[in-house]
């Protein structure tokens, strides 16, 4: 199976929000709590020596996703073909009904219920659909810096010399998380 997954180029996000936006429009998500991608922001130095480095936070499709085996409903799966990790909606109990375990299995916190009684689970499914028809995800085709890419994981790899760490960004080796980077250091 090959694994698709993020590269994320820290040296060159300047957490300018494009891909958030971009991502919010696409689905349709009311401005508010629920985002399928974050970013965060790491600030450290002193002048003349300041440090800034974003993160993006999207699902990160792990290879052993810990959210699969978490969901009682199995309303989350992980496809055999890519290794996306998706969520089929109609099994999802929704947030009322739900001991919600697939929230505290991700170490990155990334499903998440919308603030409406019943929601059901939200997560970046890599805009399966565009990826599908042969294209990049939305936030992918966004970005004005070119910092985000989606492909198979060990191509992502070879292709940007990437590393497992990125600034701000804990690896786990359990969950095998689907991301390289190039680390602002």
């Amino acid at each position: 199976m090959t694994q698709i997954g993020f590269y994320f180029d820290q040296t060159r996000c300047t957490g300018c929000y494009t891909c958030a936006v971009a991502c919010k429009d696409w689905h349709n998500i009311n401005a508010g709590a629920v985002s399928l991608l974050r970013l965060t922001t790491t600030e450290a130095g002193e002048f003349p020596h300041p440090f800034v480095a974003h993160l993006m936070t999207a699902c990160r499709h792990c290879a052993n996703p810990p959210c699969v085996s978490a969901c009682p409903e199995k309303a989350i799966i992980k496809r055999d073909i890519d290794g996306i990790v998706m969520v089929d909606r109609d099994k999802c109990k929704g947030s009322a009904e739900c001991p919600q375990l697939c929230l505290k299995a991700c170490p990155w916190g990334v499903p998440q219920f919308g603030p409406e009684p019943g929601a059901k689970i939200q997560k970046c499914d890599l805009c399966v659909e565009r990826l599908d028809q042969g294209k990049q995800p939305i936030c992918v085709e966004s970005c004005p810096l070119y910092a985000l890419e989606v492909g198979p994981l060990e191509e992502l790899t070879k292709k940007h010399q990437a590393e497992v760490q990125g600034t701000g960004f804990s690896y786990s080796t359990s969950c095998k998380p689907s991301i390289v980077f190039r680390p602002k250091e």
